[in-house]
């Protein structure tokens, strides 16, 4: 029987003091916590699964309120999404259920996060994301992004940048989203990387690409957590690996 295979990890990093990140695998949520290894589930393939990052707006207050109120409503929607629109149309009332926690809690105002994930049906892979968490398909020519980064072209001179032009909330008035969301065939021995910013701004791609022709699962997810320990874990690190077996 095919079956999908889900290693994640959620940590702080080294300069936060908390962490506004946020997971989902099915059922399952992990919420501004952190945990001491690499964590793999095993589910059926056939039976829709979403997987997604959610990160906090930095700058802005209660981005771990954000990421949580996200991540659990996919939880909530996820056995009942079967394509695209389905997707979209969670996505879009994830966006109103920030802002609407925000109203008359001044505490709350202008929260905001980034969302990044896949949903695995039987035959194929939606890819969506709203912000700059990203996307991957770990192939054999190297990774390839699957989500589009809302966020303008680094300055010259830099590999990244920090600032996003849309999340889920995020200001004062309710502003509209544009999800992007896209549909991959899906076959076994596929991977994929749903992993917020804290892994891709100061690990390279070429770096992250590497370390996954090398290792697979709790490794894999340990080696990728590593890398970015290494490079000063600027910011909060979550990272979760999809591989389809059989």
């Amino acid at each position: 029987m095919s079956y999908i295979a889900v290693t994640a990890l959620s940590h702080v990093g080294l300069v936060r003091d908390h962490n506004e990140d946020s997971l989902v695998i099915g059922p399952w949520t992990l919420c501004g916590t952190a945990t001491e290894s690499p964590q793999t589930l095993v589910f059926p393939l056939g039976r829709p699964l979403v997987v997604a990052v959610a990160d906090g707006l930095g700058g802005q207050p209660a981005g771990e309120v954000a990421s949580e109120l996200v991540v659990r409503h996919l939880s909530m929607l996820g056995p009942s999404m079967d394509g695209g629109q389905a997707v979209r149309d969670a996505l879009d009332l994830c966006n109103r259920a920030v802002y609407s926690a925000a109203e008359g809690r001044p505490e709350l105002t202008a929260m905001g996060t980034t969302v990044a994930g896949a949903l695995v049906l039987e035959e194929s892979l939606l890819a969506f994301n709203v912000g700059d968490s990203k996307v991957f398909h770990a192939t054999g020519d190297g990774l390839r992004q699957l989500s589009v980064d809302d966020s303008p072209p680094p300055a010259p001179g830099h590999r990244t940048t920090s600032a996003v032009t849309q999340v889920l909330g995020g200001s004062r008035a309710h502003s509209e989203i544009t999800p992007h969301v896209a549909d991959f065939a899906l076959s076994t021995g596929e991977r994929y990387l749903v992993c917020s910013d804290g892994l891709t701004d100061p690990v390279p791609e070429e770096a992250i690409d590497d370390l996954l022709r090398v290792h697979d699962d709790g490794k894999a997810a340990f080696e990728l957590w590593k890398a970015a320990i290494d490079a000063g874990g600027p910011d909060n690190i979550t990272l979760a690996l999809v591989r389809i077996g059989e």
